[in-house]
């Protein structure tokens, strides 16, 4: 019952988790539709600004950490209904943000892209698979970026800054060294037939298992959290 607690707890501030979310999502939606009534071509025009709150989940997950968890100790919540209710509650507003990606696609299709022909939330590849994939994608992106920024907030509670700057950096080196892989084995057109192959779908189910490695880790950490 305590972890259902934690999501009233977390949602007591509802700027984070709601109002401020749909504000960046609703400019970000103003300004790119206003940039596609500048463009004078007559094909569909295509933007990213649709990801704006997306990214914004990565600030959510810390504030979750940081701000709130010091509140709960103070009212007796163990540390495992935190962790579970804040993850629920983060699923919670990821699949919020799912359903709002897919309404902000409907109206796309209903009014030709506003009546610009722009297109910020019905990207054709990532609704090859549907409504219900779309919503997968949109989904998927939201708990990863909330699950990322509430992990890299607890390796900073459990054993500082410099251990999290070295677990980025590391991190970072990783990402490089796939990289000069794939550019020294002339991996790069296998990779992009793999990504066309998996599709948007395929690669937000393969963003879910790192999602869910993430939390893990993410779990095993917050045991050493100083509040």
């Amino acid at each position: 019952m305590r972890t259902f607690n934690v999501i009233r707890l977390q949602l007591i501030n509802k700027g984070t988790f709601i109002w401020y979310p749909l504000m960046i999502l609703g400019a970000a939606t103003i300004i790119s539709i206003l940039i596609y009534a500048m463009i004078p071509v007559d094909t569909p025009k295509y933007g990213g600004g649709g990801q704006a709150p997306l990214w914004y989940f990565f600030a959510v997950g810390m504030s979750a950490m940081t701000l709130t968890f010091p509140f709960s100790q103070a009212m007796s919540i163990t540390r495992r209904e935190f962790f579970f209710g804040t993850m629920l509650t983060a699923i919670l507003g990821s699949a919020i943000m799912g359903v709002l990606f897919l309404i902000g696609g409907g109206i796309e299709m209903l009014t030709d892209g506003w009546g610009v022909n722009g297109y910020l939330f019905y990207l054709p590849w990532l609704w090859d698979a549907g409504p219900l994939g779309a919503f997968v994608v949109f989904f998927t992106l939201a708990l990863f970026f909330f699950v990322v920024g509430f992990t890299g907030a607890t390796i900073y509670k459990s054993w500082g800054q410099l251990v999290l700057l070295i677990v980025s950096i590391g991190l970072g080196l990783i990402l490089v060294g796939l990289v000069f892989l794939a550019t020294r084995l002339d991996l790069w057109n296998h990779v992009g037939a793999t990504i066309m192959d998996l599709g948007a779908l395929g690669l937000a189910v393969w963003g879910l298992v790192i999602t869910a490695v993430l939390t893990v880790v993410s779990f095993l950490a917050f045991r050493r959290t100083i509040p």
